[in-house]
């Protein structure tokens, strides 16, 4: 199947939504078939990179080659011309745009709200309580990200539109990405909902750009710094599309990441008691009983680990680039157009580069044993100019909302209640039943 220094060749033919899905048999069939393998889906030819080494030097050496692929032209009526979709010169001015929302002086700040809301959660919870934990940590992402975007009236409105529409908009959004054009014209229920959500969050969002122009007043939220953004070069602003489109980027990739990293850290506490008394021992060393600042991000050193392993046993399943013109990758010449994918989900799982790499294992994370791990082996937020402009705030999210709630709390698995992983466009619980008990 493998030919040194060429593709190797796996067609797929038929239903390949539901072949893809059984994920683990496929990724480890395409380790073993070579560092770039030939993957026919259907009618569309990909080369998919099973070497981390591979992905570093197509996402950092010459990221300047790719643009994002097939899967990212699927969600343009989600995120427009925003940095999830856009290239080239219009990609990087916008990045320079954005980047000033997401400097560390704005995330201590936006730590605090952090803070905030997964205590007003925890406040509603009673001991013995059986809580759905997914849907909890969904609804405080919507809320943390939705008030550091957010801080007007109307802005109170955005918030709970997007909390009515997003996981549709994800849920039905990745199921259109991974089906033929014509499935997204049919009259199907999925296109209905998807369409109407995406409708609804588009006028809300413009509706708060519009009054945030007519008052003009910087209210120290990421609206603000987008709207008040220049381009170095020009001194021109963003238009409210443009706004409008970089809004729909952080809501999507700012909610679904950190509410599932912060669902699978608990539940990887609940599975190792050893690892949840070294968390609760750090937490309650450097809090003292006082909430997380972004302060305390950086001295609690083993929570970090934790966060690292669930990143790496939980991240998205596969992504896609596109070649803007003919690339050589370990000794393949790809041609122009080629689309590209890579799995972060096999990399992480790699035994090549991970020792035991279904075991979690916070402790390989530290200094010593994760200076071994090779570049592109750990790619959570992504790498290289197409990287996650918000990944400092994502981390600080699940960091402080996680040492608030395990300074007071245990979440305890509820018996014969298994949780399995749902792979949509990223790993979702199948259902994550989990019984609230106090911390003495």
């Amino acid at each position: 199947m493998h030919v040194p220094m060429a593709p190797g060749r796996l067609p797929l033919l038929g239903h390949t939504l539901r072949m893809l899905r059984q994920r683990y048999r496929f990724t480890a069939v395409l380790r073993k078939s070579g560092d770039i393998v030939r993957v026919d889906l259907g009618t569309m030819r990909t080369y998919f990179l099973t070497n981390p080494q591979l992905v570093h030097e197509m996402l950092v050496k010459k990221g300047g080659s790719f643009r994002k692929g097939a899967l990212f032209d699927k969600f343009q009526p989600v995120f427009g011309n925003g940095l999830a979709t856009s290239n080239g010169t219009f990609h990087r001015r916008q990045r320079r745009m954005v980047r000033p929302a997401f400097h560390t002086e704005r995330i201590a700040l936006y730590a605090r709200a952090m803070s905030r809301a997964a205590a007003d959660l925890t406040a509603t919870w009673r001991p013995g309580q059986v809580r759905v934990l997914e849907e909890d940590t969904q609804a405080l992402a919507v809320t943390i990200v939705g008030e550091a975007l957010f801080s007007t009236g109307i802005g109170e409105r955005a918030v709970e539109e997007v909390r009515r529409s997003i996981f549709t908009v994800l849920k039905q959004g990745m199921v259109r990405a991974l089906s033929p054009s014509f499935v997204e014209k049919l009259p199907l229920r999925g296109n209905r909902e998807f369409d109407a959500a995406v409708g609804r969050l588009r006028s809300i969002v413009l509706d708060v750009v519009r009054g945030w122009r007519e008052e003009g007043v910087d209210r120290g939220d990421l609206l603000s710094t987008l709207l008040l953004a220049q381009d170095s070069d020009t001194g021109a602003g963003m238009s409210d599309e443009q706004v409008h489109d970089e809004v729909m980027t952080l809501l999507v990739g700012g909610i679904e990441t950190t509410a599932l990293a912060l669902a699978w850290t608990f539940h990887e506490l609940a599975r190792h008691p050893e690892v949840e008394k070294r968390v609760h021992a750090e937490v309650d060393e450097v809090l003292g009983g006082r909430a997380p600042t972004f302060a305390d991000t950086g001295n609690l050193v083993y929570l970090n680990r934790v966060v690292d392993e669930v990143l790496r046993m939980y991240p998205v399943w596969f992504l896609m680039r596109r070649t803007l013109a003919p690339v050589e990758l370990g000794g393949v010449t790809l041609p122009e157009g080629a689309e590209v994918i890579f799995s972060p989900h096999a990399l992480h799982h790699d035994p090549a580069s991970f020792e035991q790499p279904h075991r979690f294992d916070p402790d390989r994370w530290s200094p010593e044993r994760a200076a071994s791990i090779p570049p592109g082996a750990f790619i959570p937020f992504g790498a290289g100019s197409r990287g996650c402009v918000g990944n400092l705030f994502a981390r600080t999210e699940i960091v402080i909302t996680a040492a608030t709630i395990a300074s007071r709390w245990r979440l305890v698995p509820v018996a014969g209640e298994p949780v399995r992983v749902r792979f949509t466009s990223a790993a979702y619980p199948s259902r994550m039943l989990m019984t609230a008990v106090p911390r003495s």
